[in-house]
């Protein structure tokens, strides 16, 4: 009879695809029987995507563009010219008739500021004196009050009575230039005309691009996380991780089960995303083509649309699958190192933390001065090669970096968790 294989011994040889694949099956098995963990891989994408990136920007489209077609109550104080007055007081409207812009509703007030400090008006003009009513008759001084931390207030009354003094003041000066001979094109002698020299895509993709990488990424980890706890910390706890290493399989077959398992709920959390960018996309098409106008154009400036090229779209998957290896290696080798369940949890936590915090950075990604290191760096690589790609500037070469970094991370990791599965003191530590 031969000897029996001590517990703690690391079986040696290559790795067998069909007991890898059983490995695997198992743990996905376990993972599919739990129906919360099947909403969060699937449903949760489909829902939270299309919300956060069509839902956030038409949220804000609607409140400031709202702001500019409602009419605002504006305190006034003193006496302001009838030009002024009208100019504040008209609507600005399209050819149509749709307004762009409503007027504010002048209110007289004796405190300014306690009227804006208690609501009864959103903004307040205050004349020390009376105002020049020609451009060259002296200066004078408009105090205009409002809350400058509230965005509903600076987009509101006291952005559009900055708009109409600046016009204002325009009106005059170009008056008085006519009577000297002079046109309006003297207070101009040199225009800058903007001219958009991003691509569709990058105009297509919006301001807040970010986010794309930033919830796939989190979805990824998502995926994965009740998968691998399970299948390491899980099993520690329930005992049944013991009766898995007697058998007849070689411990480099359970890493790697286990890391197809986790890496596969990963992958298909990272693919309901993108399909959620989609829908997403596809809502925001159907939104403009019904609602043009102001509001509708902000919300694409802000959301914009996911529009990928099927080598994009190949480029987007290869780098969430290799983000899926390279999160799933890190969780398997904190699980099989955690006590219990509930302490894999909690080193779970810093985890969570080293993707948001990259994630949330990428809205400032124009200012950084992104070099071959830094695409090859596990994980943040593969978020700015993502958002590249999203913008329709992504490099094949930036690309290639950014996989080869994540597989660089997934070898470590998964070398460190095999050495920790051969430790008894790291498997049986309870």
């Amino acid at each position: 009879m031969p000897a029996e294989r001590p517990t703690g011994t690391v079986r040696r040889g290559g790795l067998r695809p069909g007991m890898v694949w059983q490995i695997a099956a198992r743990d996905l098995r376990t993972t599919l029987r739990d129906r919360r963990t099947l909403s969060a891989t699937i449903l949760m994408p489909l829902i939270l995507i299309p919300l956060f990136t069509l839902g956030l920007p038409l949220l804000m489209g609607n409140l400031i563009g709202g702001q500019q077609q409602a009419r605002q109550q504006l305190g006034v104080v003193g006496t302001l010219p009838e030009d002024l007055k009208r100019a504040l007081t008209t609507d600005e409207k399209l050819p149509d008739g749709t307004v762009t812009r409503a007027g504010v509703t002048l209110v007289p007030v004796t405190d300014p500021l306690k009227a804006v400090q208690d609501g009864t008006v959103e903004a307040a003009l205050q004349a020390a004196a009376p105002l020049p009513a020609r451009a060259g008759d002296g200066t004078g001084t408009l105090k205009l009050y409002a809350k400058l931390s509230n965005l509903r207030a600076r987009s509101g009354a006291f952005g559009k009575v900055q708009d109409v003094v600046d016009g204002y003041n325009r009106q005059l000066a170009t008056a008085r230039l006519g009577t000297l001979g002079l046109g309006a094109d003297t207070l101009e002698p040199v225009r800058i005309q903007p001219v958009d020299a991003s691509s569709a895509q990058e105009q297509r993709s919006g301001q807040l691009a970010f986010l794309i990488p930033m919830l796939m990424m989190q979805f990824i980890l998502a995926g994965a996380l009740a998968t691998a706890l399970d299948a390491t910390a899980g099993e520690k706890e329930r005992g049944t991780l013991e009766s898995l290493l007697v058998a007849p399989v070689r411990r480099a077959e359970v890493v790697t089960g286990k890391l197809i398992a986790t890496a596969t709920t990963a992958l298909t959390s990272a693919a309901f995303s993108v399909a959620g960018f989609l829908l997403s996309s596809v809502i925001m098409r159907a939104y403009q083509t019904a609602n043009p106008g102001h509001v509708a154009t902000f919300t694409q400036a802000m959301g914009g649309q996911l529009s990928l090229t099927p080598t994009a779209l190949l480029t987007v998957l290869g780098i969430a699958l290799t983000t899926a290896l390279l999160i799933s290696s890190l969780l398997i080798l904190v699980g099989i190192y955690a006590r219990s369940f509930k302490e894999a949890q909690t080193y779970v936590a810093p985890i969570n933390l080293l993707v948001v915090l990259p994630a949330v950075t990428l809205q400032f990604a124009d200012f950084l001065n992104a070099s071959a290191a830094l695409y090859a760096t596990p994980l943040i690589g593969g978020m700015l090669s993502i958002l590249d790609t999203v913008k329709g500037t992504g490099e094949p070469t930036h690309a290639v970096l950014a996989v080869a970094g994540n597989l660089a991370g997934t070898a470590l990791f998964s070398l460190l968790a095999l050495r920790s599965f051969g430790r008894e003191e790291v498997i049986f530590r309870n």
